[in-house]
């Protein structure tokens, strides 16, 4: 207790915290407000089928429960996080991006307004798809595909502007509000947001399974939920130090140089990306088959579809889930971590790893590293991924929607952002000589 009153001691960060719980409410206030023309009685219904999972039920967890509200805010936070990956995979790809990303701060303003321009374009299209969606019944987005919803009665081509005018610009709110308390709060911006809207989920799921479930069942969540979270903060805080040294030179009558360093490399360098990724590649069958007939050939692919790529018990599901899990940490971090440029930076700044020539030696020594401390993080976010979901579905199989509230997912994303804020607030709290919540 002394080191939080220890937060609110120090004006500086005093205010930095407050802006951000204030941006918090905000946020949490636009998730309430329902978007104009719609029918309400058909969003409580939304609601209640967003509670038995399917896919709205994995959505919502990113939107804070304001895509069951058609809320203003009901795109979230996804359409910044898949513009930003389509901006780092362009990187990579693109040469121009790659010379922007290469001028330091000058060019990642530039990429920056890019990956707004392409947020905007994204929330348009995924506001148009929804509305659509949801005039003509929901299709596959239900756990139950015969619901029958029309949260757009008056479909009209003025009333359908509004509703996409509407959603896209709570996106580019939301957005701004992440910036913003990236550059005035504490932690990342977008990474809060996600954080927010994740715990935002917690309560209402617990006491609905105490109601429906009674408090043994609550009791087992919780357990599971303390053991994931332990689990994840050890894996998270893990790393393979790298030692780096740097030879002595004489500048005029001054010695520089000579002293030891290390690389820090994180067990699990690319974090919750490759869930993310996966989700949206097993998502998107089921989001096209809403386009096939509805009977004949396009009935019988929307079956299997609905057998084998929803149901998270179903052996098909978990096995490729956990496929796409390990393939797609290995592809993140491959473009987050390049060898070769580190190689390179090691030897312009005159160091070197002990034991190990610079250069080309330097380079295939850390790709072999990397490679190897991926796998186990690769293979411990699948673990933590598929097993909570599994067990949740066997245990309590009435609580479906518990799954997606409490499930690895969303407590890995809970815990590393909960980390690295907690790390921002340390750094400031030791700036100014006072004791840190890790140290």
């Amino acid at each position: 207790m002394g080191t939080f009153l220890n937060v609110f001691r120090i004006p500086d960060l005093r205010n930095k915290v407050l802006f951000t719980l204030l941006m918090i409410a905000t946020y949490r206030f636009g998730a309430f407000i329902p978007v104009p023309g719609i029918d309400l009685d058909a969003v409580a219904t939304l609601r209640t089928q967003a509670e038995q999972g399917g896919v709205l039920g994995f959505l919502q967890l990113f939107s804070g429960g304001a895509l069951t509200q058609f809320a203003v805010f009901a795109l979230g936070i996804m359409p910044y996080i898949t513009s930003s990956i389509i901006m780092q995979i362009l990187t990579v790809v693109i040469p121009k991006l790659e010379q922007w990303q290469a001028q330091g701060a000058v060019g990642q303003r530039k990429i920056t307004q890019w990956t707004r321009y392409v947020t905007v374009g994204i929330a348009i299209m995924q506001s148009t798809g929804l509305v659509f969606l949801f005039h003509n019944g929901g299709g596959g987005f239900f756990a139950n595909v015969s619901t029958n919803l029309d949260l757009v009665p008056n479909f009209t081509i003025p009333r359908v502007l509004l509703i996409v005018v509407t959603l896209t610009a709570g996106t580019a709110l939301i957005m701004w509000i992440g910036e913003c308390i990236t550059q005035r709060g504490i932690g990342n911006g977008m990474s809060i947001l996600i954080f927010t809207s994740v715990v935002s989920s917690y309560p209402s799921t617990a006491s609905r399974v105490r109601a429906e479930a009674g408090n043994t069942a609550l009791i087992a969540l919780l357990i599971l939920f303390v053991f994931l979270t332990v689990a994840i903060v050890f894996v998270e805080q893990g790393q393979r130090r790298i030692p780096v040294q740097f030879a002595k030179r004489v500048v005029g009558r001054r010695m520089y140089g000579g002293q030891s360093t290390y690389i820090p490399l994180k067990v699990n360098q690319s974090g919750v990306i490759p869930i993310i990724f996966a989700s949206s590649v097993l998502y998107l069958p089921l989001l096209l088959s809403n386009v096939l007939p509805a009977d004949g050939w396009g009935a019988t692919v929307q079956e299997w579809i609905n057998s084998h790529l929803v149901r998270s018990t179903s052996p098909f599901y978990i096995t490729l889930y956990g496929l796409l899990i390990i393939g797609f940490a290995y592809f993140y971090t491959a473009i987050t971590f390049d060898p070769a440029q580190q190689a390179d930076t090691i030897r312009k700044q005159g160091g070197f790893i002990p034991g190990i020539r610079p250069g080309p030696q330097t380079e295939r020594y850390l790709a072999r590293i990397l490679s190897r401390i991926t796998l186990p993080g690769a293979l411990f976010i699948a673990v933590v991924a598929l097993l909570p979901s599994i067990l949740l579905t066997l245990v309590l199989p009435a609580q479906s929607g518990a799954i997606f509230a409490f499930s690895g997912t969303s407590v890995l994303i809970g815990v590393g952002v909960a980390l690295e804020t907690m790390k921002q607030i340390d750094s400031q709290l030791m700036m100014r000589n006072y004791e840190g919540f890790l140290s």
